[in-house]
């Protein structure tokens, strides 16, 4: 992925958090509709990437599409893609598939790292379901299938999951944008999976912890990032000393081999 677009999906992703947070999946089908319609039209897509045009007027192009028709929360996401730089059209239409699911991420998340790993679970559970099935590969590609049937062989196969893996599955078997069902859930699996980082905490240390030491460093960790976090403990002989705490894209390097590094770097300088 070229570098305009891994920064502008990277800033839209931290910018947008708190939406995140207060979306419901109401907004994700939004979304998952707003890029149906940039699909269909390459002249909209160039309209919205086009780095001559200034990002005020990229949205009031947003605006003049949509006017009222979105919630709230789908339009700031949306306007917030359309103000960034894209490397190629397509990237703006894999941006706004990336964030619904990162909406969808978002509402499993109120209930904790069970959240995620259940919706994760529910579809890495189709996608293996699928994969061994010719006959239901075959169902799911039909082009003279409509979506009302896929989505009904889509429940039946998965008749637990919840509401939010419904709705990607859906998405999954109905609008596939190029890819087979199947993979496009493992992509969506993927995402979820990497939103669990910021509720596992990988430790890194010389030597491994005793309970009550793991304890301590839990509820400490827990209290610094704000959440209940699963510790993720790494013995590694070369840290020397000390700790390594990686939570999401967070580091807090404490140990004795990180110190060193950071001499060596100073005296070379």
């Amino acid at each position: 992925m070229a570098s305009a677009t891994s920064e502008s999906i990277a800033a839209a992703q931290k910018e947008l958090e708190s939406t995140f947070a207060h979306a419901d999946l109401a907004v994700a089908d939004e979304l998952f509709s707003a890029l149906d319609v940039l699909d269909g039209s390459a002249a909209l897509r160039r309209s919205f990437t086009d780095p001559s045009r200034e990002p005020q007027v990229r949205t009031g192009l947003l605006k003049n599409l949509f006017g009222s028709k979105l919630k709230s929360p789908t339009n700031s996401i949306l306007e917030a893609l359309v103000s960034k730089r894209w490397s190629r059209e397509r990237d703006l239409s894999d941006a706004v598939e990336t964030l619904a699911v990162s909406v969808v991420a978002a509402q499993a998340e109120r209930t904790g790292l069970q959240g995620l790993e259940q919706l994760e679970s529910a579809l890495l559970g189709f996608r293996r379901t699928v994969s061994g099935s010719h006959d239901v590969q075959r169902a799911l590609t039909e082009p003279q299938a409509g979506a009302e049937a896929k989505q009904k062989l889509a429940a039946k196969l998965s008749p637990q999951a919840s509401a939010e893996a419904r709705l990607l599955i859906d998405r999954a078997v109905t609008a596939p944008r190029g890819l087979r069902p199947e993979a496009l859930v493992e992509r969506f699996a993927e995402q979820v999976a990497a939103r669990q980082q910021r509720w596992i905490a990988q430790v890194t240390v010389a030597k491994d912890l005793d309970q009550a030491y793991r304890e301590r460093l839990s509820t400490s960790l827990n209290r610094y990032f704000g959440r209940e976090l699963k510790l993720d403990v790494v013995v590694d002989p070369e840290v020397v000393g000390g700790i390594r705490v990686q939570v999401g894209d967070e580091v807090v390097d404490n140990t004795a081999a990180a110190k060193l590094n950071d001499l060596n770097r100073k005296l070379a300088s």
